[in-house]
């Protein structure tokens, strides 16, 4: 979920009106947002590199409010959207009317793609803001915008790039082309020094921001590139601008590019950006044409600014949120989300319309969740369902929340810790040579290096915990219930074969004779009451019973391999505990151990039989050697005792000597 951040005062000018933090937080959750958190630029700052960083002194003070933001909603990524929102919601505006116009004078600019561009980013489009009239705010939060833009919708630009020029230091018609690296030659955004698209990828290869968009077209062969009627470069999307068209507070007319991967985000994208800050310009809430000429002839018109429109019932409204409101009532509150509405003939059904800024509309469930957020979760009743049922914990769930508390009791804290690790983690850092030796699942693109695989051991994450709180004082002892995931060819069989049941494919024609005499019998007895007939009813049910059971095994032994799927790994349920202090402790793991077999009412074995439980010496490279141990229940291992190996610790950045058990519960279930 998005955050943006906006001037408290700035937003509360733009409402006309003054809120105190509680009230402004009610408002939003009132719009389906959230006030996330009220600091100021200084003490972000401060937060993220701490309170002797030289930029925080010279930081403005000013109170900023952070919005968390639905990540569909691309229309309140920006104050202006944010404002437009809010006022609507209220009431103190009508939404806004978007149009797409042709220039007064002259013909529609036109942006015409060369065939080269298809090896690279194939679709562009095009808008121009003119008249604009830019403040600094204004100005700072346009760009922002596209920021904002950039890490959502447009995937880090991979799918789209936004430009954004001065039109007055430019002339058309534009070019989208895709050249050797070698042939493109500009100044890029602030710089004095012209470069090559080549010299480009070296220069930004350690920028900060700029060097994470490098690979999206660095392995290209050709690269692309926007310039205008005298060779003027604009863009080298999706990495930067060219310095010549950059824009400034004193820009009057703006002329938007995005390049893309995919047309469909392109085209919300160059919509949200248009609707957003049109109402800068001096006819508010339109953009000029740009016109896209495609290799093939084709032409099309840019930004589109469509407005759709869905037909909803108001009483499954009412139904599926559970209110009771009158279809009128129903369209003003749709109204309220800037889903202008209307009654249809009848009054039964709504015709909605849905605007250019609202592309997270795409299906008329959007629009009842809408109908929702207007009416206002905390006034929707609260009703018992028609359907009677019967809630139950799984067994494993229960046995662990009922050990949980017994081993707080016995003086340990409960962590919680990531279900993903890395690789090291669970081979390296506990003494295991490779990740290979271990039934670990691994993830097939890890996003992160601390991300790789499933953690197969409780182990890691909380040596990792207790790492992150060496401060807090001695003794350090923590323990987590939790999930491992081991790969595992023999376990259980996710079979394919059920929807197919679903559709009874088993039935045969000798079952289908069989439910006829049944329904017949049925009937038979309905109609007389006699018991000779309800006797062979019964009887003859019985039989249907017996027999559907029969034919649905006999189909699933018919099945061939393709019908099932193994599934290769499993869960399994462990407690794990550990205990740091200036001496292992080896004694407190131990006793823990014993208090939770105590609880299981599991006996200690005194012969070492398959009755009750015991310790068994063992070899594990975590532990230290002779100081190790399996627990053996029953006659099967379902975990390990002992005390950690100093190098364990050194890996996991810890000095004072630990003790620690794992076991598995599933066996206790």
């Amino acid at each position: 979920m998005p955050t943006i951040g906006v001037k408290r005062d700035l937003l509360f000018q733009a409402l006309g009106k003054t809120y105190t933090d509680d009230e402004f937080q009610k408002v939003c959750f009132a719009f389906g947002l959230e006030l996330d958190e009220v600091t100021t630029e200084k003490q972000m700052i401060s937060k993220e590199q701490g309170d002797d960083s030289q930029l925080s002194q010279g930081a403005s003070e000013e109170v900023i409010y952070r919005i968390d933001i639905p990540a569909n909603r691309y229309d309140l990524l920006c104050l202006e959207g944010l404002v437009q929102g809010l006022q609507v919601f209220q009431r103190n505006m009508d939404p806004p009317v978007f149009k797409a116009i042709k220039p007064a004078e002259g013909s529609v600019e036109k942006l015409i793609v060369k065939p080269d561009t298809e090896r690279i980013r194939p679709f562009v489009v095009g808008a121009i803001l003119r008249d604009l009239s830019f403040t600094k705010d204004s100005y700072n939060s346009f760009i922002d915008l596209q920021d904002k833009l950039h890490q959502n919708i447009c995937r880090k630009r991979a799918l789209v790039a936004i430009g954004t020029h001065d039109y007055d230091t430019v002339k058309g018609p534009f070019t989208y082309d895709a050249k050797p690296p070698g042939d493109i030659k500009f100044v890029p955004l602030n710089q004095s020094k012209e470069y090559t698209a080549e010299e480009l990828m070296k220069f930004y290869s350690s920028h900060t921001q700029l060097k994470q968009y490098l690979p999206i077209i660095k392995e290209s062969p050709v690269y692309p590139v926007i310039f205008d009627s005298n060779g003027v470069v604009l863009s080298l999307p999706p990495i930067i601008n060219g310095d010549h068209s950059k824009i400034t507070l004193n820009t009057k007319n703006v002329f938007i590019e995005c390049t893309a991967t995919d047309l469909t985000k392109a085209k919300i994208v160059i919509d949200t950006l248009v609707c957003m800050f049109s109402q800068y310009c001096s006819d508010k809430y339109s953009a000029e044409y740009v016109e896209v000429v495609y290799p093939d002839g084709k032409t099309c018109l840019y930004p589109e600014l469509t407005y759709r429109y869905e037909t909803i019932l108001a009483e499954k409204a009412n139904k599926l949120i559970g209110i009771g409101e009158e279809s009128k009532s129903i369209a003003e509150l749709l109204s309220r989300m800037c889903l202008k509405s209307e009654l249809l003939p009848g009054g039964k059904e709504l015709k909605v319309t849905i605007p250019p800024t609202r592309h997270d509309v795409i299906h008329a469930c959007d629009i009842y969740e809408d109908v929702a957020i207007a009416f206002g979760y905390n006034n929707i009743k609260r009703t018992l369902p028609n359907t009677n049922t019967i809630g139950e914990q799984l067994p494993v769930n229960k046995l662990s929340d009922l050990l949980r508390y017994p081993i707080a009791e016995a003086g340990f804290t409960e962590a919680l810790t990531f279900t993903l690790c890395s690789r090291d983690d669970v081979s390296i850092k506990l003494g295991i040579e490779s990740i290979d030796k271990v039934p670990a699942v691994h993830i097939a693109n890890p996003k992160t290096l601390e991300f790789q695989v499933c953690r197969t051991t409780l182990l890691p994450g909380i040596l990792k915990t207790i790492a992150a709180n060496k401060k807090m004082p001695l003794p350090i002892k923590i323990f987590e219930v939790s999930d491992v995931v081991l790969k595992d060819l023999k376990s259980d069989l996710h079979r394919v074969y059920k929807r197919k049941i679903l559709r009874k494919p088993w039935f045969t024609e000798e079952l289908l004779d069989l439910v006829s005499q049944k329904k017949r019998l049925y009937f038979q007895y309905k109609k007389s009451g006699l018991d000779s007939h309800f006797k062979e009813y019964a009887s003859m049910r019985t039989l249907v019973v017996k027999s559907v059971k029969v034919a649905k095994r006999a189909y699933r032994q018919s099945m061939t391999e393709d019908d099932f799927k193994k599934v290769g790994a499993r869960n399994e349920r462990r407690i794990c505990a550990v205990n740091c202090n200036k001496n292992a402790g080896f004694e407190v793991i131990h006793g823990l151990l014993d208090r939770i077999m105590l609880l299981l009412e599991v006996p200690w074995s005194q012969n070492r039989d398959n009755v009750g439980y015991y310790l068994r010496s063992a070899q594990d490279p975590a532990y230290f050697q002779g100081r190790c141990a399996e627990i053996i229940y029953n006659g099967s291992s379902i975990g390990k005792i002992g005390v950690l190996h100093p190098d364990v610790l050194a890996k996991f950045e810890l000095t004072n000597p630990c003790s620690a058990v794992e076991l598995s519960i599933e066996p206790f279930v």
